[in-house]
């Protein structure tokens, strides 16, 4: 018995493949190509490119002082990514590179709220916000949102991806299934797949 809660334990957080930040795409080029995408193929986004776009969005990159690749108000680093899939919603934790489970209800069509073409994407990127490391400055975590999806829109280019972000979901549902606290403001999200 001990042995099963343990496999189901440790299934519950999934490692991610170390990124590969070769680019395949200049900035430039990918500054040049990015656009909003709305209609997404049900192609799946394989691991690697998930790996690639989450470290991309506001992972590590530099590991010695703990710095992220996005621009953080107060370097509060107060974004936190939570992806969600077909297999449930997942925290992303940028010091491990890998993913935490927090449900196992497919939360797409509460990410897309009123418009339904969001939850076609096979992933949907939540940008969640802990106001408390900003001081209770929504503000400031509005601004660090907005820097980790720019970081999201000119990965998904660089890596043939489709995205748009978005504030409209259905926030009260994705709190409560998220287990979100008191002091983490959902933001953001980004539907993210391969173009239609």
């Amino acid at each position: 018995m001990l042995c099963m809660v343990m496999v189901a334990a440790a299934q519950e957080v999934q490692p991610l493949p170390k990124p590969d930040k070769k680019a395949k795409m200049t900035l430039f080029q990918a500054l040049d190509r990015r656009e909003s995408v709305r209609e997404y193929s049900d192609r799946e986004i394989p691991e690697r490119t998930l790996s690639n776009l989450l470290w991309a969005a506001c992972g590590i990159n530099r590991p010695g002082q703990g710095r992220i690749t996005a621009p953080s108000a107060i370097n509060a680093q107060d974004i936190t990514v939570y992806v969600c899939r077909q297999d449930g919603a997942w925290k992303y934790d940028a010091a491990a590179h890998a993913l935490t489970k927090v449900s196992d209800k497919d939360l797409r069509k509460q990410v897309a709220g009123f418009q339904n073409f969001a939850a076609t994407a096979p992933v949907s990127l939540v940008l969640v916000s802990d106001i408390s490391k900003v001081r209770n400055h929504s503000e400031l975590g509005a601004m660090d949102a907005g820097y980790v999806s720019e970081n999201i829109c000119l990965a998904c280019t660089a890596l043939g991806l489709a995205t748009v972000p978005r504030a409209t979901m259905d926030k009260a549902e994705l709190a409560k299934e998220l287990k979100l606290s008191d002091s983490e403001v959902l933001m953001l999200n980004n539907p993210v797949g391969y173009k239609k």
